[in-house]
C-alpha cells in the first residue's frame, strides 16, 4: 500500500510526498534526510494522508496535490479531518 501525504512545515509552509512507511518517512524527513525541501523547510507534523493502490497512482495523485493552490489544499487538509 502507498500512502500520499502533506506535511506542515514549521514556516507554515506545505509538502507534498510519497511513501510506502509514513512513520519512516516522517523520521526521515525530522532528521534532514527526507529530501531537499524539508531540510531547509523543517517538518512540524503529518496533516493529511491518503491511500493509493499502487505506487503509479500515488505519483499521479501527488503530482495533482502538487498542482493544486494552497487555498485547494487546505481546504483538502480541513476536509479529511
Amino acid at each position: 500500500m502507498w500512502l500520499i501525504y502533506i506535511l506542515l512545515c514549521k514556516d507554515g509552509s506545505l509538502y507534498t510526498g510519497i511513501t510506502n512507511d509514513l512513520a519512516k518517512r516522517f523520521a526521515a524527513h525530522k532528521a534532514g534526510k527526507g529530501g531537499s525541501y524539508t531540510r531547509s523547510h523543517l517538518p512540524k507534523k503529518i496533516v493529511y494522508r491518503e491511500r493509493a493502490s499502487s505506487r503509479g497512482k500515488a505519483l499521479q495523485r501527488e503530482a495533482a496535490i502538487k498542482r493544486m493552490a494552497r487555498a485547494k489544499k487546505l481546504q483538502l487538509i480541513r476536509f479529511h479531518k
